[in-house]
């Protein structure tokens, strides 16, 4: 691919940025980033969910320590995500590049759409506790399958239904751990992984650690809303993009 680590970093820290600032969407950012400069759809989705193993273990073991951990929630989408993401992860990996990737674009316009919606409509809460299972399949399975998404989906969906945002995000992000874990063992099995693998592994890794405190500054700081609706236009933008060049 012939790209500098610091090519990835700059990746890393804008996706660490946007999700520190909003409490999600880093898949879906540093995945269309990654798209959007060439690299290929399975690399880039085995690539995002090794970083996010380390991110998402840390976020969940502090969710569950600062007691934002909803039993019932995580115990129902647990088992669910990690089927469908396993099943993602593999499709990904054997379906060629140039047929998944308008796919992967799509589905990334899709989700900015989702982001973008949900910054413009106020969330009544409630709770809802039913269809679990099958939310947790589908955020799972296209997750693997877009590089990122299990936050935008399975979170944003049952805020959206009314459920409390601090024990959804809370359990959502302790379920994103197994998730993102089996998802990358599958990807470990059916890859061969490269030092450039690992070049984007580690550029993404350190370009999170560098942005990690100016995002918590900018969710002081920032209203969500705006910087929601930002985002959202950004990855419609850059997904567009990557669907054009991979149809053209």
């Amino acid at each position: 691919m012939g790209h500098s680590i610091w090519e990835f970093i700059i990746v890393g820290f804008l996706a660490q940025l946007i999700d520190g600032a909003l409490g999600m969407a880093y898949g879906v950012s540093s995945n269309t980033f990654l798209l959007s400069i060439g690299v290929p759809p399975a690399v880039a989705s085995a690539s995002v969910h090794a970083a996010e193993v380390v991110t998402t273990g840390v976020s969940g073991l502090s969710h569950w320590r600062l007691g934002n951990l909803d039993k019932f929630l995580f115990k129902r989408l647990v088992i669910p995500g990690v089927l469908g993401g396993v099943i993602g992860a593999y499709l990904l990996t054997e379906m060629p590049p140039d047929v998944i990737k308008p796919i992967v674009a799509l589905y990334l316009g899709i989700m900015g759409v989702i982001i973008l919606r949900r910054a413009m409509h106020p969330i009544v809460e409630r709770e809802v506790r039913t269809a679990l299972a099958p939310l947790g399949v589908i955020g799972g399975f296209f997750d693997a399958i877009g590089g990122g998404g299990w936050g935008p989906i399975v979170t944003s969906t049952l805020v959206a239904r009314g459920n409390n945002p601090r024990f959804t995000i809370g359990s959502v992000s302790m379920t994103e751990f197994f998730v993102t874990l089996s998802q990358s063992i599958v990807f470990i099995l059916t890859l061969t992984l490269t030092l450039e693998n690992a070049q984007i592994i580690l550029g993404l890794l350190i370009g999170g650690v560098i942005a990690a405190p100016l995002a918590a500054f900018a969710a002081r700081y920032i209203p969500a809303r705006p910087l929601m609706m930002a985002v959202g236009v950004l990855i419609i933008i850059l997904s567009i993009r990557t669907l054009i060049l991979a149809i053209g």
